[in-house]
């Protein structure tokens, strides 16, 4: 009988996303089977490639006098599980990739790392016969098979390390032993732990009321029949995780293991060390600063069944439990689940699809849920669980919200307000610690005005312009320009200008203004080797500093009991990016940011400094007050047709030659529209650009970006169907490439 494989070529090229077939010789059908990797020879010439084997038949697709055999098993391959490889698909249709694209992505360790090894060295002989032996070593002064067998007597097992450091017995003399049958040297398969050396507190956390309810709503959705994605709503400090650990201690009870993932590596620490006092060694972590060694054993011990959780920021999800009970999204709201590389899926949406697949179930947690969760938790896709208390009926900070242009009235040109430096003066004399957040995301090249407060905005777009060089301001999303204005459009001051901002100039600041106060800094310079994360982190919850600055990093999920005082810094560097979800991303960071302070037994306190007071996202983040927040986002979203009430598919073209590029991007858009007008109203279907991205040009390529609404995703999706095969007909095609993001959480 002859059995074909259908294998996906490891070649990252579009123009190649198609499965190919080879025969199995006979040699080499029980080893294959879907997911593992295979080297075939491909090409004219029969260059030996890399593949993964995606589905086996015993049908030819061609001439099987035509078909080529697969020349052997890739032994350095990390092998994939088929329902992977069914995930990769799903990737695949549903963002805009190539099959070879999804599969990496579903693979995060696709090479096998060289096994560490454990020896042990173990003694063969009974006890009477060893102490005659050990009496002829003396006679014989053979002083080193004496000490072996000496320390062998006490303890029959011993690590070969110590024989051969502490005892300093050679290996001649070991191997000696071993072909006289005194001892024997075990192998043993020693897996890579990056939690090793951890000591486990027992911390038997009791349940509160409101945690208790919450876990048993989420069990009981977890056994119906068809059981929904949980959305937990709970405000800072309102005790969510001890809800996942509870709800995973049920899943170790059945057998099942869980995935938690979390959105910034900076978290990895204290959320591993929380969990490890729950599930002791059978909890691991996965990232991308981890050798290739350690990511591989991770696996490894996955698959066999050692671990129960294993934790991780969005490559974790991809961890091969053979098991799954449940996936954990941690501070869900955050955009660093969204990929920024193709494919660019949404780990939150690819999480539930796995989740459908493996009978798992996902839950989202957030003390500031992203509108798009919310809205289908309030449409009945998604289980709502609301904590609106803190543990222990903790009160949430006293927020003061700042305007700066009263400051700037008033003389004061600090990024420091007069009532901030007051209160972090006391918090210095109290012996209590701040933290000072700077609420920058990226680039910010806005233009606004420090006397009154005036954005620049695009009129079509309602989104902030952004200042490029030959003094033009531009919008990102149709393109729109207008030159740099001198003065202020709104009250003619000429205090307008970009608003920029960096951690090292407020570190700078911090130390003249507090001389005696320890500070330390926490951003992408000061976090770059693997370990700074952990020592910056601990030093500060260990009160080694008394004053933190920092980005978001410093705001997302940490517990420090000492901090009274939370300071953000500058409000509006978020809130007028040239993206939709501006006002979101603020209003979630400064909520985050005010949830730091006052989680151990003092009171929190916190500062919020802007030029934009009167704004809804920041009078609701200092009111604690979410629901204000949703209600005027969502009034603000169904008005432009933004996500999640409408969904937004962005079209990137890209190539070498910007005539090229620009006239790919309006081929493209002349077929959908005259293709889709037909069928699909200009009230359910718009279309915006083609326009420059933000970034036009890049390693000498030209990028053009095309934006299209509607409301049903579904729809979205065929139309990047139609395109991938549309553009194939374009003459120079092979001198292009096409992405898609859909949905994006950055504006390209």
């Amino acid at each position: 009988m002859k059995l074909y494989a259908n294998v996906v070529i490891d070649i990252s090229s579009e123009k190649l996303d198609k499965i190919f077939q080879y025969e199995v010789p006979g040699h080499l059908q029980k080893a294959v089977y879907v997911g593992v990797q295979v080297l075939v020879p491909f090409g004219n010439g029969g260059k030996r490639r890399r593949g993964y084997v995606v589905g086996l038949t015993e049908k030819a697709r061609y001439d099987p006098e035509k078909i080529k055999e697969i020349d052997q098993i890739d032994d350095a391959g990390m092998p994939i599980e088929s329902q992977l490889i069914g995930l990769a698909a799903w990737i695949r249709r549903n963002y805009g990739s190539t099959m070879n694209q999804a599969l990496k992505t579903v693979i995060p360790v696709r090479q096998r790392s060289a096994k560490k090894e454990k020896k042990r060295i173990c003694l063969l002989l009974e006890k009477e016969e060893a102490k005659e032996r050990l009496a002829f070593y003396k006679r014989r002064h053979s002083t080193a098979r004496e000490r072996l067998l000496a320390a062998l007597l006490e303890d029959p097992q011993l690590d070969y390390e110590v024989v051969t450091g502490k005892l300093n017995v050679s290996a001649s003399v070991v191997r000696a032993l071993e072909e006289q049958g005194v001892l024997s040297i075990d192998r043993l398969r020693d897996y890579r732990n990056p939690v090793q050396g951890l000591t486990q507190k027992s911390a038997p956390v009791a349940l509160n009321a409101m945690q208790t309810e919450a876990v048993r709503r989420i069990r009981e959705n977890a056994k119906s029949f068809h059981p929904k994605p949980c959305l937990i709503h709970g405000v800072t400090g309102s005790g969510k995780t001890e809800v996942y650990m509870e709800l995973i201690k049920d899943a170790v009870k059945e057998g099942k293991q869980s995935i938690v993932l979390i959105p910034e590596i900076a978290l990895t620490y204290q959320t591993v060390m929380r969990f490890y006092n729950c599930f002791g060694a059978r909890v691991s972590i996965l990232n991308s600063r981890m050798s290739q060694g350690e990511r591989y054993d991770q696996f490894e011990r996955a698959k066999k069944g050692e671990l129960d959780v294993m934790i991780g920021p969005r490559s974790a999800l991809f961890t091969p439990f053979p098991n799954l009970g449940y996936i954990v999204i941690d501070e869900e709201h955050e955009g660093a689940y969204k990929s920024e590389t193709m494919p660019r899926y949404h780990a939150r949406e690819t999480a539930i699809q796995r989740a459908k697949m493996a009978g798992a179930v996902v839950v989202l947690g957030s003390a500031t849920p992203s509108t798009d969760s919310y809205y289908r938790a309030c449409a009945g896709e998604y289980m709502l669980v609301e904590m609106h208390e803190r543990v222990h009926k903790k009160q949430l900070p006293a927020c003061e919200i700042i305007d700066l242009r009263t400051e700037l009235r008033e003389r004061n040109f600090s990024i420091l307000s007069r009532k901030l430096q007051e209160l972090i003066e006391d918090r210095l004399k109290k012996r209590e610690q701040v933290m000072l957040f700077l609420n920058r995301r990226g680039i910010s090249g806005f233009v606004s005005c420090r006397s009154c407060g005036h954005v620049v905005k695009c009129p079509h777009c309602d989104i902030s312009l952004s200042a490029h060089g030959g003094g033009k301001l531009v919008c990102h999303y149709c393109g729109y320009e207008t030159p740099m204005v001198l003065k202020c459009p709104a009250c003619g001051s000429p205090y307008i200008s970009g608003f920029k901002a960096g951690t090292e100039k407020i570190e700078q600041t911090v130390k003249a203004r507090f001389p005696d106060a320890r500070v330390l800094r926490m951003d992408m310079d000061t976090t770059r080797k693997k370990d700074a994360y952990e020592k910056i982190l601990s030093a500060f919850a260990n009160q080694e500093a008394d004053i933190l600055i920092g980005t978001q990093m410093i705001v997302k999920g940490h517990d420090f009991k000492n901090v009274t005082l939370v300071g953000v810094l500058a409000a509006d560097l978020s809130l007028y990016v040239g993206d939709y979800r501006a006002s979101e991303r603020t209003f979630q960071l400064i909520a985050q940011a005010i949830g730091r302070a006052g989680r151990g037994e003092k009171e929190g306190e916190a500062v919020i400094q802007t030029y934009s007071p009167d704004h809804y996202s920041v009078r609701a983040a200092a009111a604690s007050d979410y629901g204000a927040f949703y209600e005027a986002e969502m009034m603000y979203r169904r008005m432009m047709r933004y996500p999640p009430v409408w969904n937004l598919l962005v079209i990137l073209v890209a190539s070498e030659k910007e005539e090229l590029a620009s006239a790919a991007a309006k081929y493209a858009t002349e077929y959908l529209e005259a293709s889709n007008r037909a069928q699909i109203s200009k009230e359910e279907l718009l279309f915006v650009g083609p326009a420059k991205p933000a970034v036009a040009k890049v390693n000498d390529i030209y990028k053009r970006v095309l934006y299209l609404k509607c409301r049903a995703y579904d729809t979205l999706v065929q139309i990047k169907d139609h395109v991938e095969t549309y553009m194939q007909s374009y003459p120079a095609y092979r001198e292009i490439t096409m992405q898609f993001d859909f949905n994006p959480m950055n504006g390209f």
